[in-house]
């Protein structure tokens, strides 16, 4: 059991964990907030890889990240305006988006299927020349802690933000939009401004990615929105609702803890040919175990009623 659960599992899996909770906020901002499924996340995220990747090797890893969330954005601007101003369903219009960023994710790689960093400086270098000669270097250390300090700055401007006056029409948006246009508030506006914040976060994600394993690749980002959301729904599931800093923090909760079954299951030798299906096994439980709850808790006041009833017959 010790050998299963080490350290270095635990540090790779909050490394881990932290990079795709920037997904994971994303997606709570476009499915919690807005009430949107946005589909187009596994292009954006691996527009955001390929971005950084590219520049990255030309000599700019910190530019890499502005640039990756700058083409997030634009990709949650071209899906907000198909869905505000032509009218295509949600879900629709994250799949077109998303089919045509495969041509521009491979188009920013140069035409070519991957992209090798290891000779180029990133911002995990950076922080590792910054720090010197310590324990943090030389355990590997540093790169969980600016992976820290990245989340926490991002998750405490998402947080202020949903507590702005925009912030509150976005979220009022999701609840009722009707209602937020009679209170002459522009519902489209708000819609485009909440998707590209969050197609920004998901390409930083990928960004950030990047530069951690220091390779991209154009099939990198398949399957992240069904990851996202199974890790969106263990988060709520075992934090809970309330408060947008509660749920921001479940958000990142629920990645990390996405990672680390992951990475035990990984650890249990499971051959890689089944970690999709390891990974489709935990996205179903996560979003089942909710239904499976309420089903279990009223099930027990039911027999606790009737249990009740037939002492008091017998009395």
């Amino acid at each position: 059991m010790s050998q299963i659960f080490t350290v270095s599992i635990l540090q790779s899996a909050l490394e881990l964990g932290f990079i795709y909770s920037l997904v994971v906020l994303a997606l709570f901002i476009s499915f919690k907030i807005l009430n949107i499924a946005d589909l187009s996340t596994d292009g954006c995220f691996t527009l955001g890889c390929a971005v950084a990747a590219s520049v990255t090797i030309s000599g700019h890893p910190v530019l890499a990240l502005f640039a990756a969330m700058g083409a997030g954005v634009l990709s949650g601007f071209i899906t907000a305006f198909l869905q505000t101003r032509l009218g295509v369903e949600s879900i629709l219009a994250g799949i077109i988006v998303n089919t045509g960023l495969y041509t521009v994710n491979i188009a920013a790689m140069g035409f070519s299927a991957n992209l090798n960093l290891f000779q180029c400086d990133s911002i995990f270098t950076m922080a590792r020349d910054f720090i010197g000669e310590s324990s943090l270097v030389t355990g590997g250390w540093y790169k969980l802690l600016l992976l820290i300090v990245l989340i926490l700055v991002a998750a405490v401007l998402v947080t202020l933000f949903l507590g702005t006056r925009l912030g509150l029409s976005i979220r009022a948006t999701g609840d009722n939009a009707a209602m937020v246009k009679a209170s002459s508030i522009n519902p489209k506006f708000t819609i485009t401004v909440g998707l590209c914040i969050s197609g920004s976060l998901t390409a930083l994600s990928g960004g950030i990615l990047a530069q951690y394993q220091k390779s991209c690749d154009i099939n990198l980002g398949t399957g992240m929105v069904t990851i996202a959301l199974a890790s969106l729904i263990i988060g709520e599931t075992l934090i809970g609702t309330g408060p947008v800093a509660k749920r921001v923090a479940g958000v990142i909760f629920g990645s990390c803890l996405y990672r680390f079954i992951v990475a035990v299951a990984i650890r249990l030798n499971v051959p890689a040919e089944c970690l999709k299906l390891v990974s489709a096994l935990i996205v179903a439980v996560a979003i089942a175990f909710p239904y499976i709850k309420e089903n279990a808790r009223f099930t027990k006041r039911k027999y606790t009623e009737m249990a009740r009833r037939k002492k008091g017959g017998a009395a």
